[in-house]
């Protein structure tokens, strides 16, 4: 073969291989509510609009895109002093949307009497969220935690007496009283709360980068904080504590203070 066609071959090489390793490859779907895990070098900075996240020792890292996002998502990619911009285009998606009327106030308002305690609940859920650990659980798949039915989608907003509540942030898994519950992933356990206002039996896990997994209403817990819990573990069963109106998993997901669609996990 010409030594200039060989040596223009072997350049042709190089140049796809490095463009290749030099790449940013994403997983998931570009949409309102979606979890996405990205990979690149391990050496590479990742800025996630204006927050940098942590890249993995095998170049992966994570992110969320909220609910209610209008604009397009920039991943900025620093290296060897080189900065590249990737602009995705965010596609919106239409959620269920109830009004009831008529409601006694006390069912839809809480009293003054606990606004303290919702606050400093709240606290604590905001706290266990907004951990930025190492832990490689996050870029594992997920596994539904219980079965059931889905009475309840991520996304769905009721309008109580005309006054719009907050959107629902999960998915809720009808099941009996006492069904076992299994850890979606691997992770671990950083609140572990038997009766929270709204929330009741309240368990949390930390996944890492960010990403952690809440399990809400649950009739009694089978894990306390600081334990390490493989995926499908049992961790507790399925009750209605807090404020529900039948037994139910309440499963959610989290980037930071970023709430996410658990099915674009699970899926």
């Amino acid at each position: 073969m010409d030594s200039k066609i060989t040596s223009r071959l072997i350049s042709l090489l190089i140049f796809f291989t490095t463009t290749h390793l030099n790449a940013v490859e994403f997983k998931g779907k570009f949409l309102q509510g979606h979890y996405i895990i990205g990979l690149t070098e391990p050496s590479a900075k990742i800025i996630i609009d204006k927050k940098d996240v942590k890249v993995s020792e095998d170049g992966y890292f994570v992110f969320g895109i909220d609910r209610d996002r209008k604009f397009d998502l920039t991943i900025t990619k620093i290296q060897n002093g080189k900065k590249e911009k990737i602009i995705k285009k965010v596609l919106k998606r239409k959620y269920n949307i109830q009004r009831i009327d008529g409601l006694e106030q006390s069912k839809v308002t809480p009293p003054e009497s606990v606004y303290k305690r919702i606050k400093e609940e709240n606290n604590k859920i905001g706290k266990a969220r907004s951990i930025n650990s190492d832990l490689p659980f996050f870029k594992n798949q997920f596994i539904m935690p219980v079965k059931g039915i889905i009475s309840g989608v991520y996304g769905s907003q009721r309008i109580l007496n005309g006054k719009p509540r907050w959107p629902h942030y999960g998915i809720d898994i009808a099941a009996k009283k006492g069904t076992k519950i299994k850890s979606s992933g691997t992770g671990i356990v950083t609140l572990a709360e038997r009766d929270l206002y709204y929330t009741g039996g309240t368990i949390i896990m930390d996944h890492g980068h960010g990403i952690s997994t809440i399990y809400s209403h649950l009739a009694t817990l089978d894990v306390n904080v600081g334990d390490k819990v493989l995926q499908g573990d049992i961790i507790g069963t399925v009750g209605s504590t807090g404020r529900s109106t039948g037994p139910h998993l309440d499963f959610r997901i989290n980037w930071f203070q970023t709430r996410l669609d658990p099915m674009s996990v699970l899926n």
